[in-house]
Parts: C-alpha cells; sequence; structure tokens
C-alpha cells in the first residue's frame, strides 16, 4: 500500500519548501521496513532558526525488526534534532548519533531484536542552506540547473570494492551483494557517519531527493533526474515508485522530492 504526503513550507521572506514523500511496500515484500518523514515545525521562530527536516530510513533484521529500527531512527532524529541547542551540522550529527545509540540500546533488550540496524539520511533545509548527515546506501541527489549529482556515498560492501579498483560503477549496478552495507544505525554503540563539513547554498529551483535503495537500485540517475524535472514533487514521487514497481519492485521503495522556491 502507497502512502504518500505533499506539504509546501514557508521560511519566511527568502524562499519556501515544496515538498512531497511516498513509500511502497514494493511488489515482492509482504511489510515495509522502510520510513520516511518530512518534518517542519508550526513555531515560525523554530522554523526560521531550525528549518525542515527530512529523513529516509531502510531497516534491516528479522521479525519486522528492521521496521522497528527504522521508524526508531526517524523519530529520534526528530525529537532531537529540535531539542538540541545547536543549529545545523552539530544538531544534526547529534540527532543521528543519539538514534544510533537508542536502537542499538532497544536491540539488546529482546531476542528479537538482536542485530537489528537500519541506513539513515537525514536532509535540512534552513531559509538559505542544506545540510545532510548519512549513513548507509539510501541516497541525497541534487538536481540543480538541469543536473543531477550524488550528495551521499554509499556505505556498502560493492562501493568499496569500486573505490578499490575492483569493479567498475558499471558493474556494481549488478553486483549480487551490491545490497549488503558495511554501516548502518543501531549496530554498534557508535557509528561513524558521513556528515557535510560545508553545508549547500540554496537557489531558487534546487531540488532534493531522498530515496531508499528500492529506488536508486532499479531507477537510473538521469532517470531520476527526468522525472523530478519534468514535474512537481508529487507527480514526480508517484512516477519514480511506479517506475520501480514496474521493474520489479523487489525492495521496499521510498522517496521525497524536495524543491527550493524563491518566495515572490
Amino acid at each position: 500500500m502507497k502512502t504518500t504526503a505533499d506539504r509546501r513550507v514557508s521560511h519566511g521572506l527568502k524562499c519556501r519548501i515544496d515538498a512531497s514523500i511516498a513509500t511502497d511496500t514494493g511488489c515482492q515484500r509482504d511489510h515495509n521496513e522502510d520510513h520516511i518523514e518530512f518534518f517542519a515545525a508550526d513555531d515560525p521562530a523554530v522554523r526560521s532558526g531550525k528549518g525542515a527536516l527530512a529523513v529516509v530510513a531502510d531497516g534491516m533484521g528479522g521479525h519486522l525488526a528492521g521496521g522497528v529500527a527504522s521508524e526508531l531512527a526517524v523519530q529520534v532524529a526528530r525529537r532531537t534534532y529540535y531539542q538540541d541547542p545547536g543549529e545545523g551540522r552539530k544538531a544534526l550529527q547529534t540527532a543521528l548519533e543519539r538514534a544510533n545509540r537508542e536502537i542499538y540500546d532497544l536491540s539488546l533488550t529482546d531476542e528479537a531484536y538482536h542485530g537489528m540496524g537500519t541506513t539513515c539520511t537525514a536532509l535540512v533545509l534552513t531559509e538559505s542552506l542544506a545540510h545532510c548527515a548519512h549513513v548507509g546506501d539510501s541516497r541525497l541527489y541534487l538536481i540543480r540547473d538541469g543536473q543531477i549529482r550524488l550528495m551521499t556515498e554509499d556505505h556498502s560492501l560493492v562501493r568499496e570494492m569500486v573505490k578499490a579498483g575492483i569493479l567498475s560503477p558499471e558493474q556494481a549496478r549488478t553486483h549480487p551483494n551490491r545490497n549488503v552495507i558495511s554501516r548502518a544505525l543501531g549496530v554498534r554503540p557508535s557509528v561513524d557517519l558521513f556528515v557535510w563539513q560545508d553545508p549547500v547554498e540554496l537557489r531558487d529551483g534546487d531540488t532534493f531527493v531522498l530515496c531508499s535503495d528500492g529506488l536508486h537500485d532499479p531507477v537510473r540517475e538521469d532517470e531520476i533526474r527526468g522525472a523530478c524535472v519534468a514535474e512537481g514533487p508529487a507527480a514526480a514521487c508517484r512516477s519514480l515508485v511506479d517506475l520501480a514497481k514496474q521493474r520489479g519492485g523487489h525492495d521496499n521503495i521510498s522517496v521525497g522530492v524536495f524543491r527550493v522556491r524563491a518566495e515572490d
């Protein structure tokens, strides 16, 4: 069952964010262990200072534990980010580190949760800047001036093989172990995060795309770019999920499209 949510958020005088998210169980699984959310505080002062937060998490673990891990990651990231007195990169890093610890601690309380974990990619959009923190193989893309750019690095065994020159990028796309990740939230007491050291300055028309591997595995980057350039966020989300399902829908599918618009 596909779920979608659409929202328009104004940050004040400079810009607004047109946002849409979608998640789908896919064609092969009987439950959805992905979670994707978009948050913006109702209080204009909080929204102006902390911005909007988008998070995608793709859980792993038996007996539905992956869904527990991904949902907890999103909930803790949201709570911690908005409660943390810091801003931007530091608060986002703290949020994911806290999520890691809470998932790990929960995994010790019940044998059914042992070994559970989740990817997590989080994006903050303020009035003029974007920040990102990430672990695993979910992804963040930026589409600017009609070009798409991957803004995260997959923490996967196949990615390490590409970096070592063992595999080509083309071979990696079809490698049988391409979905085996090397880092995740919740599997150890601490986590090595990928965090942007410098924020991205926002421009009118910038489009950010968050997605789990159930989307970026079957759908090429140029197809993601094409859908987002041709359509608004809601229609692009629907088109991309439908395309992933047409190609087998072998995994849960989650995608969020967030477009920056200058306020008139």
